[in-house]
């Protein structure tokens, strides 16, 4: 006895069914983008053009950069989280604009840090503490002398409300029990004046972002935030040597939409960790001040939560909102 033939509707369905299998293995089939929060030039940016050079090949197509600036990293990650879920619009994700930004009560944003699954972490991100050239303060114990001699005279400066620099601040604040006055200025440069003209005391800055103007004498380092050993300056103190437990570490990694296939993100961290391997590349990101440092995305969410923990409790022990 002959079986019946499937019908056409049946074979239809069987064959969408079946090209719908492999339809995300073929990514990418054209070029994908990784969206910058940063205008260019700035970290950010330049992270995510090394790594955009760097995974083209292995994806067998080039991956653009597209700088969309703004509320500390929040108007590009908010484009990014509002994408189709497809792979195609990755989100140069760093520390503060996944862990900080939208957790700052009023800020009306959408959470990056919710809304966009991690692919993989590339670099950590040293801070360091600076002060003008002429300034009294020599070490970080000088200035907690000088905060608790004087509550509120002592003054730091940040790019703005919100921002990591910003939030260091108020951790210093809470842990070393002193309060010092935050100066918010629009964008780093104008801190930056107003700073070596010693119209504000300090500022906690990136180091791959100030390495110039610490070798040029221009700004003067006095210790750095986090434990590693930053490779431009090893010898230099940390600021846990004098307030024990402090800890600041940046990091930059890349994002996807939440909603994002598995097996896409699969695709671009592979092609990221690859990259990494690369000797070359790696002296090419510590030649331009970073840390290189790879994070899968299992690893990237863990360090990803454990900090949106800290700055959420940093953000609500200030009673900090968003502005």
């Amino acid at each position: 006895m002959k079986r019946p033939a499937p019908s056409r509707l049946v074979l239809s369905l069987l064959a969408i069914a079946l090209s719908a299998v492999p339809a995300f293995a073929q990514f990418p089939d054209r070029s994908p983008r990784i969206v910058v929060g940063q205008a260019a030039g700035g970290s950010s940016d330049t992270i995510a053009r090394m790594v955009a050079d760097a995974v083209s090949a292995d994806l067998g197509q080039r991956v653009v950069i597209e700088n969309r600036p703004g509320v500390n990293g929040a108007i590009g990650a908010e484009f990014v989280a509002r994408s189709a879920p497809d792979g195609y619009t990755a989100f140069q994700c760093p520390m503060s604009t996944m862990s900080i930004t939208a957790q700052l009560p009023g800020s009306g944003l959408v959470d990056a840090g919710v809304e966009l699954v991690p692919i993989s972490n590339v670099v950590l991100s040293s801070y360091g503490l600076v002060v003008s050239p002429g300034s009294p303060y020599h070490s970080i114990a000088d200035i907690l002398a000088a905060a608790r001699a004087r509550p509120g005279a002592v003054s730091f400066g940040s790019p703005g409300p919100g921002s990591a620099q910003h939030l260091s601040g108020e951790l210093m604040n809470r842990m070393a029990d002193v309060t010092m006055q935050h100066v918010p200025y629009r964008g780093a440069a104008p801190a930056l004046v107003d700073l070596i003209a010693g119209r504000i005391d300090f500022m906690m800055t990136n180091l791959g972002d100030m390495t110039r103007q610490v070798q040029s004498g221009a700004v003067r380092l006095l210790a750095q935030g986090d434990p590693s050993r930053f490779p431009v300056f090893p010898d230099l103190p940390r600021i846990a040597d004098t307030l024990p437990g402090f800890e600041v570490t940046g990091w930059f990694g890349f994002c996807l939409p939440r909603a994002t296939p598995a097996a896409v993100v699969a695709r671009w961290d592979e092609a990221i960790r690859k990259a990494m391997q690369d000797p070359a590349f790696r002296q090419r990101l510590t030649e331009s001040g970073f840390t290189p440092h790879y994070e899968g995305p299992d690893v990237l969410a863990t360090r990803l939560a454990a900090d949106r923990a800290k700055w959420l409790e940093v953000i609500r022990a200030a009673n900090l909102r968003a502005q």
